[in-house]
């Protein structure tokens, strides 16, 4: 198992139910074959640049530890998300 960390950021006129929802979503998504270590709400933030015609963005940072494949099946999912506008998946253990 290695350790990798998440950060995906979600559009932010989500309700709170959905945004919640999508986030439990994809802790589900990583417990199924590997580890939540630590989930970090950063709350809404205003974007470095426009995406999607959206100057704000709500953050989520989470620390977990999964097998090498988990990656790219937690990727698939944010991409087929349309609640998800940006995200990025990095190996801690790479350093």
């Amino acid at each position: 198992m290695r350790n990798y960390e998440t950060i995906f950021v979600l559009k932010p006129n989500l309700e709170e139910e959905k945004r919640n929802e999508m986030i439990e979503k994809f802790k589900s998504i990583i417990s199924a074959s590997g580890e939540v270590l630590k989930v970090d709400e950063w709350g809404t933030r205003k974007l470095a640049y426009e995406i999607q015609k959206l100057k704000e963005g709500y953050y989520v940072l989470v620390n977990f530890k999964a097998s090498t494949d988990l990656p790219k099946e937690l990727e698939r999912n944010f991409k087929i998300s349309e609640e998800v506008i940006r995200y990025l998946v990095v190996n801690l253990d790479a350093k």
